[in-house]
């Protein structure tokens, strides 16, 4: 019977990983983002990565070394303001940033991960440039844009917690988006602050079951709260 302890190391759990390969990454201005795997995949040399997450990070936390480091060709994301190098490389042309807004980018998202095709919203519904850019339809005679649902190769996730089987539980605001990208991407790993034996999780704190997760690696302990300081 095959194992089901689904521990490992950081390269085996970016050994697919290559150029050009579209990935997500959980986090909030770092909060959330799984340190050890971002700088494994700087250590691992891919470029022409199109990045999903929520924002472009700082310079130094979050996705922010992937951008200072140009191994991101495009990003998707709700905004770069905390990052000023990914403003300078947008403006620059060498950075393709797609906006989208943040619950609407969390929507589709999740949508991804539901097997849907798509979500319709009527935030930018009056931004002629936006609506030149988009599909639009009419439903009960109200207009809405269509938003294309995301995906993506690989989700690299930050957990609190992790159980062996890859049952997962997150630390307050740190959750953000990383329960949707799990579902969203075609393989999804977890850098986890704990990893516990198989049955030791309750339950009912288990925010991401195993299913979704391929592998998990033990975090290298990064503390992130001095980034809001």
């Amino acid at each position: 019977m095959a194992s089901l302890d689904k521990k490992m190391d950081i390269e085996t759990a970016l050994a697919d990983v290559q150029d050009e390969s579209v990935l997500m990454f959980g986090g909030f201005g770092g909060v959330g983002s799984p340190p050890s795997l971002i700088e494994g995949i700087l250590e691992k040399g891919v470029k022409d990565l199109t990045v999903i997450c929520n924002d472009a990070g700082f310079p130094q936390i979050g996705i922010g070394p992937l951008i200072v480091n140009k191994r991101v060709k495009t990003l998707i994301a709700s905004h770069i303001g905390s990052n000023p190098i990914a403003g300078q490389q947008m403006t620059d042309g060498t950075l393709e940033v797609k906006f989208s807004p943040q619950g609407t980018l969390a929507e589709r998202i999740r949508a991804g991960g539901s097997g849907l095709g798509g979500i319709l919203t009527d935030i930018g519904i009056d931004n002629q440039m936006i609506c030149a850019q988009k599909e639009t339809v009419s439903l009960n005679g109200k207009p809405y844009l269509i938003e294309e649902a995301l995906t993506a190769d690989f989700a690299f996730i930050c957990a609190h917690t992790a159980d062996e089987f890859g049952n997962l539980t997150y630390d307050k605001t740190a959750r953000n988006m990383n329960p949707l990208m799990a579902m969203a991407a075609e393989r999804t790993f977890a850098e986890a602050d704990r990893i516990v034996p198989a049955g030791e999780l309750a339950e009912e704190m288990i925010i991401t079951p195993g299913i979704f997760v391929e592998g998990v690696v033990k975090s290298g302990g990064v503390n992130w709260r001095w980034a809001w300081e």
